[in-house]
C-alpha cells in the first residue's frame, strides 16, 4: 500500500484533490480534522479529558462540546491551546496509525492522509510521499471569500499564521499547483505524479 500525505495552506484546494483521489484512484481518504472532531464526541477518547480540563461551560445543551465556545477559549490563551493540542493530536495520530494498518491488512492500494500540521506532527515518517497543494495567494483569498464568507482581511490573517510557501516546497516531495482549472491542469499533474508511483486511475 502507498501512503501519500497532503498538505498546504488554507484555500489551496486540498479537499478537491482528495475527492479526485478517492473517485479516480479509489483511495482511502483520512482527514485529521474529521478524526479530531469524531474523537471529541461523547464517549470517544478525548471527550472526558477535554471536559475535565475546560469545564462544563464548553458543553452545548445536548452534551456535545460546543466547538465555537472551546475555540474562543483556546485561541485567546496560548497555554490552553497547547493543552488542547496535547490532548487531541496524539490521539488523532494513534487513530490514523491504527487505520492505516487496518487498510494495509484489508488490501487497500492507496491511502491519503490530510492534516493541517502534517509536517509539524511528523506524518512524513508514515508517508511514502508528501504532496504540497499550492495555489497563489489571490486565488486562495477569493476561494475563502466565496466558499466560507470570509473577509479578505480574515483570509489573509489566517494565511499569515501558516507555514510559508518555501517551507512547504522544501519539505514536500512534490508540489501540485491548483491555481488554475482543476480538470484541465491539476488533474494532469496528479495523473503524472501517480504514474511515477506506478499507479493507474481506476476510473478513466
Amino acid at each position: 500500500m502507498k501512503i501519500l500525505g497532503i498538505t498546504g495552506g488554507i484555500g489551496a484546494g486540498k479537499s478537491t484533490v482528495l475527492a479526485c483521489m478517492k473517485e479516480r484512484y479509489n483511495a482511502c481518504v483520512i482527514q485529521a480534522d474529521q478524526v479530531a472532531y469524531d474523537l471529541q464526541q461523547p464517549g470517544a477518547c478525548c471527550y472526558d479529558r477535554i471536559v475535565e480540563e475546560f469545564g462544563a461551560e464548553i458543553l452545548a445543551g445536548n452534551g456535545t462540546i460546543d466547538r465555537k465556545t472551546l475555540a474562543s477559549i483556546v485561541f485567546a490563551d496560548p497555554a490552553k491551546l497547547n493543552l488542547l493540542n496535547k490532548i487531541v493530536h496524539p490521539a488523532v495520530k494513534q487513530w490514523i496509525l491504527k487505520e492505516t494498518d487496518r487498510q494495509q491488512k484489508k488490501g487497500t492500494l492507496l491511502t491519503m492522509i490530510e492534516a493541517a500540521l502534517l509536517l509539524e506532527d511528523h506524518y512524513d515518517l508514515l508517508c511514502d510521499e508528501i504532496w504540497y497543494i499550492h495555489a497563489d495567494k489571490q486565488t486562495r483569498v477569493q476561494r475563502l471569500m466565496e466558499s466560507r464568507g470570509y473577509s479578505r482581511e480574515k483570509a489573509l490573517q489566517i494565511m499569515e499564521n501558516q507555514l510559508p510557501d518555501d517551507q512547504y516546497r522544501s519539505r514536500c516531495r512534490r508540489t501540485i499547483d491548483n491555481s488554475g482549472d482543476f480538470s484541465a491542469d491539476t488533474q494532469k499533474q496528479i495523473d503524472e505524479a501517480m504514474a511515477g508511483l506506478g499507479i493507474s486511475p481506476s476510473v478513466k
